[in-house]
């Protein structure tokens, strides 16, 4: 597996993508997110898969945001708006996935990593999990309008805005008790657990699992506003230049609010 950041395997009608990009605790590149693109294309395309798996070859991260270099050459509000637009085209095409997907979760799950978790029809975890989007805390970012639909859509504004301006993680057994993740098991447990889940979908009648993610997709869909304004201010910001220059020279950064 080694020299490979994304794997992408078929078996038994299960279609599993598997992040390894393991020293950097699977930070998303352009050619991941492309890469988790084509698979979802691929699960839409291939009749014989039933399930979409995602997972990662680490205990220590699900996946831990995007690569931060890739933030290094950002130069005003409209990169801004063109990151978060290219995000957005690879998270909702995940959620548009016909068949049912699962996210299998261990160590952080941040920034990208959570959208990717959260457009996942159902997500396992194991105590080791954290959930988060720290930005207030460490680039001084933001994310888009259609990330934050995502996430006040799976964890409601109080838990979202506490997570957000706390620059929280969220545990998780938290993640178990707010009903995010539907099953918590101990490492050791993941695979049957995962197994357990899987083919509990592949008995299913598909037809009627495609319209409950369908149905729920586009009620989140039909409520997001605009708000490329938000981003663009943000992105432009003297305080994100600074927050990207701090987390890579692993200094302070000394907010401004411009």
């Amino acid at each position: 597996m080694e020299g490979h950041d994304i794997l992408v395997e078929k078996q038994d009608g299960v279609l599993t993508v598997t992040f390894n990009r393991v020293r950097q605790r699977n930070a998303m590149t352009w050619e991941m997110y492309h890469g988790l693109y084509d698979a979802c294309e691929q699960a839409d395309a291939d009749p014989q898969v039933r399930v979409m798996v995602l997972r990662s070859s680490s205990e220590k991260a699900f996946i831990a945001g995007t690569d931060i270099a890739h933030f290094q050459s950002f130069d005003g509000g409209q990169d801004g708006l063109t990151y978060e637009t290219s995000i957005g085209r690879c998270v909702n095409r995940l959620e548009d996935v016909d068949v049912p997907t699962v996210a299998a979760i261990q160590g952080y799950c941040v920034g990208g990593g959570l959208a990717i978790a959260s457009v996942c029809d159902l997500r396992v975890a194991t105590p080791s999990a954290r959930f988060g989007a720290p930005i207030a805390r460490t680039l001084g970012n933001c994310l888009s309008m259609n990330t934050y639909s995502i996430l006040l859509s799976q964890v409601g504004p109080s838990v979202a805005l506490d997570m957000l301006l706390r620059a929280r993680m969220v545990t998780g057994e938290e993640a178990k008790a707010l009903g995010y993740v539907a099953e918590l098991v101990e490492d050791e447990s993941l695979e049957a657990c995962l197994t357990e889940v899987t083919d509990t979908l592949l008995a299913h009648a598909p037809l009627s699992m495609w319209a409950a993610k369908e149905s729920l997709r586009r009620f989140r869909r039909a409520n997001v506003p605009w708000g490329d304004d938000i981003v663009q201010r943000v992105y432009s910001s003297r305080d994100f230049e600074q927050g990207v220059e701090a987390f890579t020279s692993k200094g302070q950064p000394s907010w401004e609010g411009r």
